[in-house]
């Protein structure tokens, strides 16, 4: 959604394919997530030629990162025992509860307070960002890769 907020805000329409690349997803999963985020109403969708999925300005403002994990993950995202035991709560904790509450009490807080607009501000304004761009570059006759970020020094090595 920050994608779409950022380049198909209002009448201007971000497709598919355009997304799953900028997020770096397989356009099927992407497609799914889209579906979902347009039929809960938190994006518009148009289909065929010249269409796809935008959002408008009043949802770009109002929308919060907990509408859309809630969309996506559903309300037990935040509930539930997080090694998955059925029968842990308060009265009967596995070795994690107390913690896990904290975090995932702090997580839901998080999320609740900030809005797709906080996320595309930082974004427009350079200050955040979704991706780390990456260049690469090829050691002749070594077949090593190495990564750059691209306004710093290298980051690793692949191979």
């Amino acid at each position: 959604m920050v994608h779409i907020a950022t380049h198909g805000a209002g009448d201007q329409f971000v497709g598919v394919r355009e997304v799953a690349e900028a997020v770096d997803a397989p356009e099927a999963f992407t497609a799914k997530i889209l579906q979902k985020l347009s039929r809960s109403g938190l994006l518009n969708s148009v289909k065929g030629p010249g269409g796809g999925f935008s959002i408008s300005q009043e949802a770009i403002r109002k929308v919060h990162l907990i509408d859309i994990v809630e969309v996506i993950d559903g309300k037990q995202a935040f509930e539930g025992c997080v090694l998955g035991l059925p029968n842990c709560g308060d009265e009967n904790p596995c070795p994690l509860h107390d913690q896990y509450v904290t975090v995932r009490t702090g997580l839901r807080s998080m999320l609740s307070k900030t809005s797709l607009k906080d996320m595309v501000s930082g974004i427009r304004s350079g200050e955040t960002h979704l991706r780390v761009p990456l260049k690469y570059a090829l050691s002749p006759g070594t077949g090593t890769v190495t990564l750059h970020h691209t306004t710093k020094a290298p980051l690793g090595r692949l191979c």
